[in-house]
């Protein structure tokens, strides 16, 4: 087959070019692993903001320094929102956003539109990946017709694979490198070259029979931590009323050598992945006659935790003789997760909508996100962070942390302010002034 051979062969001495849609937490940190290897890589994004400032050698996500981004354009990289230049790349990999609508069934029409713009520019030769986590089939059966509607097939004129994401920012110990690369081709050519492609990059690529195996893979890694932050979220709030300290057990629990995996309580998920990926199994069961009952309880415990936290706020400051109206509760972090700048689904948004609701006067601080971007689900939010100085401290009435980053002196926190609402067993080290702090 001609049009396989001549891209095996650019894969293999580093020829082809990287087309990569989607120019955030995960399709910048690709780019610029494609480009460290030899690769010219050209960047689609249809946010013209962020094309300025990769061209201008700048970057916006804390992970990757300005620098890699000034290497990355010396090598080639190039980066723009036209995508009538998608006949350029001879490999294009779609990592572009699968949110939830809100019904909480899934929301293609990111993956969809990227399709259908591949497909105009469709030409023989080419290799598309997807790389958006979702649900089995969406490979085969959504991507597939629009690229096939160029008349243009797959297997002979084109290839078609899925390889899920696995980027989890702000891990210093693994990246795109280093992490294992799943790989399901709709045929054996088409996970031949994916795996080629990859293989240049990353360690390790595992290859997979079919697309629907490699998104199942992806699923399954995501459900199986949502259910087992589920099960702790639980237990904290059981043993909370029980009088035991869940951070302990957990403590306790992991010093065995086998059988069991520490997981960690929180005011709620965060991320891209583990909020809204089981939602997508269990929509796609529904499809099947099938319900999923033990994703779906998990589902409910994990959403209900801001509420809970919330709950155990207004107990705090009635247990000091203050309703939650007209006091002052400053949050400390709205990323989803500890030192990185990525605001994705962050529970501290929905924890500032109710305290808000609740007529709290709320603020908040994080030292990796000055102003609070605008969300999805809550647009409403426009905030700047205050800058946590000891007077500001000491005029809120509650520090609620919500994201346990480590430039933050819990201790001298937890000195200045009146009231501390802890969910992330932040102030663990923390001995004087423990009677300010409250578990949720």
């Amino acid at each position: 087959m001609a049009s396989f051979a001549a891209l095996h062969d650019r894969i293999k001495n580093r020829t082809a070019v990287v087309g990569i849609i989607g120019l955030g937490y995960v399709g910048l940190p690709l780019a610029r692993a494609f480009s460290q290897n030899g690769f010219r890589v050209l960047g689609f994004d249809v946010d013209k903001a962020k094309i300025d400032k990769l061209m201008a050698g700048q970057s916006y996500i804390r992970q990757i320094p300005g620098s890699d981004i000034q290497q990355m354009r010396e090598k080639g990289f190039e980066a723009t929102d036209r995508f009538d230049r998608l006949d350029e790349p001879d490999a294009i990999l779609i990592c572009v956003p699968t949110p939830l609508t809100d019904a909480r069934e899934p929301d293609l029409g990111y993956v969809i539109n990227s399709a259908q713009a591949i497909s105009t520019q469709l030409r023989p030769g080419q290799l598309v990946v997807l790389e958006s986590t979702t649900y089995p089939s969406t490979t085969r059966n959504v991507v597939l017709p629009i690229l096939e509607a160029s008349s243009l097939m797959a297997g002979s004129d084109f290839f078609l694979a899925f390889s899920p994401e696995r980027e989890d920012p702000g891990n210093a110990t693994h990246s795109v490198s280093n992490i294992p690369k799943v790989v399901g081709g709709l045929d054996k050519a088409s996970t031949d070259l994916a795996a080629d492609l990859y293989g240049a990059v990353v360690v390790t690529v595992v290859r997979v029979s079919t697309p629907e195996v490699a998104e199942a893979t992806k699923i399954l890694e995501n459900t199986y931590r949502a259910i087992n932050i589920a099960l702790v979220n639980e237990l904290k709030v059981l043993y909370d009323r029980m009088g035991i300290d869940v951070w302990e057990v957990i403590d306790a629990a992991k010093t065995k050598p086998f059988g069991y995996q520490a997981f960690y309580p929180g005011p709620g998920l965060g991320g891209h992945c583990i909020p809204i990926d089981p939602f997508y199994l269990t929509w796609v069961a529904r499809q099947y006659g099938m319900s999923t009952r033990f994703i779906e309880l998990a589902g409910e415990v994990n959403t209900s935790m801001p509420t809970y936290v919330v709950s155990k706020v207004a107990d705090a400051l009635n247990d000091r003789s203050r309703p939650v109206k007209g006091s002052r509760v400053a949050i400390l972090g709205m990323a989803y997760k500890k030192d990185v700048d990525d605001p994705r689904e962050s529970p501290g948004f929905e924890l500032m909508d109710l305290l808000l609701k609740k007529g709290a006067n709320v603020s908040y601080n994080d030292p990796h996100i000055s102003a609070l971007p605008r969300m999805r689900h809550y647009p409403h939010l426009k905030m700047n962070s205050q800058e946590l100085t000891p007077e500001f401290l000491a005029a809120q009435d509650c520090v609620l942390i919500a994201t346990d980053h480590t430039a933050y002196d819990y201790a001298a926190i937890v000195r200045q302010a009146r009231l501390v609402i802890d969910t992330r067993n932040a102030t663990r080290n923390v001995r004087d002034g423990r009677d300010k702090i409250v578990r949720a």
